[in-house]
């Protein structure tokens, strides 16, 4: 029997030697190791060895069995550093790599930052509510009408329940008021919803930043001087703007503000980008009612501004941008431009 594994471990060698390729290999390995192979069958006769030869035959197999896996590893390790070199003939690996292009943040977000930046040096605080909101909330507690426009449902995306997306960022302010006493001096940036028809200007998704001051004698001159300064630190200080009367329910005065854009290949025109105004006296009384009654927006007392901008086009001015478009279809060719 001791003859027969020292044969069957040449053989085996001698095959495993000769192997050229990765099937040719497996074939030895199954016909000597395999369930009928030759040594393993020749392991199953150990049964029948003497007893005073078991452990001499015994560790004559292990050596044969541990010969046979090493070769069939060091030539399967052979056969695969063959295959790597052929696959690499031809390649000159001196040659520089192709350049990683880098990702970036998206033009929105980019310009969201700025903009919260520049509005916190003056002493703005970030706050947040919820974009499924009441119409106490998003409505009534700014002196909306129930026949206003924006309460229809060809405006306001409704849900079964009577709740809706928030039209504005301004549910914001009424919440940030219930909980808070004056002096206030908010920032809420958000997503705002409205079923507008999409267009070059237009989205039915869009991206807000609305802002609240509430103290004593909080002036227009205010508003108009935080508003100046602040798209004169966005878009440069010799950026155009225009305040026009306009009407807002929930402010009075109320203004529209529109800057200027330029877009390489086509004459300057004004673009809408925010409301403003004086916070109407009947929202303080709303918040008032909210609040019991407690006389804590007291309108004899105190006064405050607002306004609400729209990102979305912020971006289109910052970046000369001449389809809102852009801005939501996730095209590289577009995007790769503020990598």
């Amino acid at each position: 029997m001791k003859d027969q594994i020292e044969a069957i471990q040449a053989e085996a060698l001698a095959r495993i030697e000769a192997a050229t390729d990765t099937r040719s290999l497996e074939d030895a390995r199954v016909a000597v190791l395999g369930k009928k192979g030759t040594l393993t069958e020749v392991s199953a006769g150990m049964r029948d060895v003497p007893k005073e030869e078991k452990a001499a035959v015994g560790a004559l197999l292990n050596t044969a069995r541990n010969a046979i896996t090493a070769a069939l590893e060091g030539k399967q390790q052979g056969l695969q550093d063959a295959a790597d070199k052929k696959s690499l003939e031809g390649i000159d690996v001196t040659l520089p790599s192709r350049a990683l292009h880098h990702g970036s943040l998206h033009p929105l977000t980019i310009l969201r930052h700025q903009a919260i930046s520049i509005l916190r040096r003056m002493g703005f605080a970030l706050a947040e509510g919820p974009e499924i909101e009441d119409e106490f909330h998003c409505f009534d507690a700014l002196n909306t009408p129930a026949d206003h426009p924006a309460r229809n449902e060809k405006d306001t995306f409704y849900f079964d329940s009577g709740k809706l997306l928030r039209t504005h960022t301004s549910s914001v302010q009424v919440r940030t008021m219930e909980s808070q006493v004056p002096p206030v001096r908010i920032i809420a940036p958000g997503s705002a919803y409205r079923r507008d028809e999409i267009d070059a200007t237009h989205l039915s998704v869009f991206n807000q930043l609305e802002g609240l001051y509430v103290d004593k004698d909080v002036s227009l001159g205010d508003l108009k001087g935080t508003l100046e300064y602040f798209f004169q630190e966005m878009f440069g200080s010799e950026t155009e703007v225009r305040f026009r009367p306009h009407f807002f329910p929930f402010t009075e005065p109320s203004f529209e503000i529109d800057v200027k854009l330029h877009v390489k290949g086509q004459d300057p025109r004004w673009i809408e980008v925010a409301g403003c105004g004086m916070v109407d006296p009947a929202v303080f009384e709303a918040i008032n009612a909210s609040r019991k009654n407690d006389g804590a927006y007291d309108p004899a007392k105190v006064t405050g501004f607002a306004f609400g901008m729209g990102l979305d086009r912020l971006a289109m001015i910052r970046w000369g941008i001449k389809d809102i478009r852009l801005l939501i279809e996730n095209d590289a060719r577009f995007l790769k431009q503020f990598a």
